[in-house]
């Protein structure tokens, strides 16, 4: 059978021949597709080479870490190194033809031209280095390389001792390149900053000096460990000075506008929907959300109350919540709680049969670090593809910090119920399971490395509802009434990310929004417009990812009929890696 597709003359001087033809026909090279994806998996490899070196901190974030020993400088040379990086690429992947690649494949070509979009318009048009003080921190990658298994202890200390030579430097040019910061992100910098000088320790120094580490070395490990300490330090009186300027002379305002928020969302979420599209979604979807809990409060109000139920229906939801969200554990047991509930999600998903889990990779659920805390109370820190046996964290931020009232008002949101829908949204079935199938089941690795963040959040999100629709806590309204609220929490994180960004939304106006209409406690809707003025458009991920997958789920159950089956619809999903749902739609409706 004669091979289909032909690659152009300008493919083949990118991707070389696959198979030669007679000589009469030698202007035209025949290559099926099984022969293109070979090749561009082959060119896609080469971009990735690449981008490490100009990227090493990325790379050990992915497992990569022979390049732990490197800390790049944020200076110009940086960023014409990128943006050479971004012209050859861009060239080069444009000048391969889409239609003649398989559709996975066409998937990886259109992240990979995102991507290097996205490296240009960072640079040229959002121009962050100049504003956001916060972004400079050396300590992620100093605390994933101490806190990793990934090396003898004088490799690690060696990759420490290195990696510290230009603390100073990089400190100095990050101070040069802050034209105009916001004073959010000033805020946000020193108290990052102050966690990573808890890196640089006694204890780490002594550490040091009672390794194998030469006598030499051991010498200057002091030295550039003392020097980093006082970079680090500088760093952050000179942010206190400038955070105490701001109160005569104002900083850079930390709303974006429309034009560069919508450039934005179409780089960072990649929907099949403009930010105004989704935002205007977001409003009704608020309503229907809204709906379903007056419905679930009329059904449990006898239960709660002796009172007759108030004609205000949303002032009824919120004095049920307000009830309920008393129940709550203990401040001083909110992380161990969270790390008895995992292996209960783990036995109902297992026994359901709803995704195969690898019980081989860890999941520790362990205290937030001191440098990544000040953004988010829970998160998850995954292990790159190249570090398939590493840890997964669930990061639980403890409540030690916060004084009586406002550690109350975080653990009523937080409360009996809300606390195990977070549990499934950080870990099983959310964001720990997806980030393992994409690192280990992914259709290529461009899809694990260069994930889209709607997708990763949207699968959570997911998550949260098939867990209930499946029979998690055996459908207690009481759970179904909090789902909702947390829901309505999703939808209005889209509602108040864009007004904010877009609208001009106060902080009076926002917190209506987030008490008043999405019921949430003081503390939480504090915490989230404090988020919301430090990022943009991530925000927007939960419900947009989440909307196009529930979507995705109903058009093939409608498509396949009783052949339907949800385990192989999760895990034919997940194995696309972290792809945009767009794109993953695509490729599971054409099957």
């Amino acid at each position: 059978m004669k091979p289909t597709g032909v690659v152009l003359a300008l493919s083949l001087a990118l991707l070389g021949g696959c198979q030669s033809q007679p000589a009469q026909q030698a202007a035209a090279v025949v290559c099926d597709q099984a022969c293109q994806a070979q090749q561009f998996n082959q060119l896609s490899q080469q971009f990735i080479d690449e981008l490490w070196q100009i990227a090493p901190e990325w790379a050990v974030y992915q497992g990569k870490y022979e390049f732990a020993p490197m800390l790049s400088l944020p200076n110009e040379a940086e960023r014409q190194a990128t943006l050479a990086f971004v012209a050859k690429w861009r060239a080069q992947l444009q000048a391969v033809p889409k239609a003649q690649l398989p559709a996975a494949t066409q998937t990886d070509q259109t992240l990979l031209l995102n991507l290097v979009d996205s490296f240009e318009w960072e640079i040229r048009r959002f121009k962050s280095w100049q504003w956001n003080p916060s972004q400079y921190n050396v300590g992620g990658v100093f605390g994933r390389v101490l806190s990793e298994q990934w090396g003898s202890e004088e490799q690690v200390l060696q990759a420490v001792l290195q990696r510290m030579q230009n603390v100073p430097q990089y400190y100095a040019i990050a101070r040069t390149n802050l034209t105009n910061p916001t004073k959010e992100h000033t805020e946000l910098g020193i108290l990052q900053n102050q966690g990573s000088l808890q890196l640089f320790s006694p204890e780490l120094l002594a550490r040091a000096k009672a390794s194998d580490l030469s006598f030499d070395d051991k010498a200057n490990f002091e030295q550039r460990f003392l020097a980093s300490r006082q970079a680090i330090s500088s760093y952050i009186a000179h942010l206190e000075q400038r955070l105490q300027q701001m109160e005569t002379t104002p900083g850079r305002s930390f709303r974006i506008g429309e034009t560069l928020y919508e450039e934005k969302f179409a780089l960072d979420i990649q929907a099949g929907m403009s930010a105004k599209q989704l935002y205007q979604r977001a409003v009704q979807d608020k309503d229907k959300a809204q709906q379903q809990m007056v419905k679930i409060t009329e059904q449990l109000w006898s239960k709660y109350f002796s009172k007759p139920m108030p004609t205000d229906k949303l002032l009824a939801v919120r004095q049920l919540i307000d009830k309920l969200s008393a129940a709550h554990v203990e401040r001083e047991n909110f992380v161990s709680e969270v790390r008895q509930q995992i292996p209960e999600l783990v036995q109902f998903v297992n026994q359901h049969d709803l995704l195969t889990l690898d019980p081989t990779k860890p999941l520790v659920v362990r205290e937030t670090p001191a440098y990544m805390r000040g953004f988010a109370g829970a998160s998850i820190s995954a292990p790159g593809p190249y570090d398939n046996g590493g840890n997964t964290y669930y990061n639980v931020t403890p409540l030690d910090n916060m004084g009586a009232e406002e550690a109350e008002s975080y653990l009523r949101e937080y409360n009996h119920w809300v606390l195990q829908i977070l549990n499934i949204h950080e870990a099983i079935p959310g964001h720990y399971a997806q980030l393992v199938y994409s690192n280990n089941e992914s259709s290529s690795l461009v899809k694990s490395l260069f994930g889209n963040g709607a997708m990763v959040e949207g699968w959570a999100v997911y998550a949260e509802r098939m867990m209930l629709e499946q029979g998690y806590g055996d459908f207690e309204p009481e759970l179904w009434l909090m789902y909702w609220k947390w829901n309505l929490r999703v939808i209005c994180n889209t509602i108040l990310d864009y007004g904010i960004q877009v609208r001009g939304m106060t902080e009076e106006q926002g917190m209506d929004l987030l008490v008043n209409q999405a019921f949430q406690q003081q503390t939480e809707a504090s915490q989230k417009w404090r988020r919301a003025t430090l990022s943009q458009v991530q925000l927007t991920s939960y419900y947009s990812g989440f909307r196009e997958i529930y979507d995705l789920r109903e058009a093939l159950k409608q498509q396949q009929g009783e052949d339907f089956q949800l385990k192989q619809f999760h895990q034919q999903f997940l194995s696309y890696g972290s792809a945009p749902v767009k794109e993953v739609r695509s490729l599971m409706m054409s099957n």
